[in-house]
């Protein structure tokens, strides 16, 4: 029954959205749901009508030599009042418009990418992690798989650079498969560190006053369920790593946590966090675990997969799309039903 679902929800959907889409969702669908051959004239045309994307080229047009992109006055003073770059708004910026552009079918030859990518693996830390945002100078992890995931986006894998970044990743893994935000999610839950306030931690940290962090040491303390994916997200990018046992793990401990609150209350405790449609997919919801999980090769086959499946198939409208709020969303929307269809296109393909 299931099957017949999800295999008429795709049908419907493809046909829905295929009709009003914008050039990359529409060249997504033919590519990774219909799987046409690149000499289908649909695919051909949709092809030539992406390099000329208009959101895709103000992205670029906007874009400093540097690699950089503006940011707000507000942002930038406050930026300037604190260390600077990599950490402050310049850098997020930087991540999140650079899988915009990857998502816009942008190669990494084209504005100033190259030079974006370069300016990111300039901030590694020699631990391995890219350093940055937070003014407390302490790597989150989410922040670095998201990183690592648009560095293989833009055909990094196997640069030295991205390797460390990687290593740094899985170095930081954790007994139950997942990750915690080093020392923050774990020594501040320590009875040393417990009633601190957190800037005279933060303080203990950076003179080196506090234990290196190891992740063996808190086995009692579980990981958090949303910094797990952002690391998952980036890690699955190498397809090569899914058959690890390590990466089988972190990805089962988020399905065995599907709709469970997060355990850390600073970072998306509710567990309606789970049912939120978000866009981009780098924000941590169940569309983006799911569409991890089945990029990583959970389908049918795990049965734990057929409760969060049938949440997305009852969470689409009357009218045959995803919605992120009552309120309309028109392009957000669009992209929002692509990801949908991506996710049941890919398990329907597992039967």
């Amino acid at each position: 029954m299931l099957r017949k679902d999800v295999e008429k929800t795709v049908d419907e959907t493809v046909a829905r959205l295929n009709q009003m889409a914008v050039p990359p969702v529409r060249r997504w669908i033919l590519e990774y749901v219909l799987w046409k051959e690149k000499t289908n004239p649909a695919l051909q045309k949709v092809v030539e009508e992406c390099r000329t994307y208009r959101p895709m080229v103000k992205l670029l047009e906007a874009q400093n030599p540097d690699g950089t992109w503006p940011i707000s006055a507000a942002r930038k003073a406050e930026e300037d009042a604190g260390p600077g770059p990599p950490y402050g708004w310049t850098h997020t910026t930087m991540v999140r418009n650079l899988y915009m552009l990857f998502e816009y079918w942008a190669t990494r030859d084209m504005g100033h990418i190259e030079d974006s990518l370069e300016l990111l693996l300039s901030w590694q830390d020699e631990e391995g992690f890219i350093k940055g945002p937070e003014r407390d100078r302490r790597p989150r992890p989410y922040h670095c798989g998201l990183t690592l995931g648009v560095l293989v986006k833009f055909g990094m894998k196997g640069d030295i650079r991205v390797e460390r970044l990687l290593q740094w990743l899985l170095s930081m893994q954790r007994h139950d498969g997942g990750w915690n935000i080093p020392y923050l999610q774990d020594m501040r839950y320590s009875p040393e560190f417990k009633y601190m306030r957190l800037e005279n931690f933060l303080r203990l940290v950076a003179e080196g006053k506090v234990p290196k962090h190891d992740p063996a040491d808190y086995k009692d303390i579980p990981s958090c369920v949303w910094t797990t994916l952002g690391v998952l997200r980036g890690i699955s990018m190498y397809q090569s790593l899914d058959g690890e046992k390590r990466i089988k793990k972190a990805a089962e401990f988020v399905l065995d946590r599907f709709f469970m609150r997060n355990y850390h209350p600073s970072f998306y405790q509710s567990g309606t966090n789970w049912t939120m449609l978000k866009f981009p997919t780098y924000y941590g919801s169940g569309l983006t675990a799911l569409d991890t999980l089945v990029h990583m090769g959970f389908g049918p086959n795990d049965e734990r997969m057929e409760k969060p499946i049938r949440w997305l198939l009852n969470a689409r409208s009357k009218d045959g799309l995803w919605h992120k709020s009552e309120r309309p969303h028109p392009i957000d929307d669009q992209w929002i039903s692509l990801v949908c269809l991506e996710v049941l296109g890919q398990y329907r393909d597992m039967y």
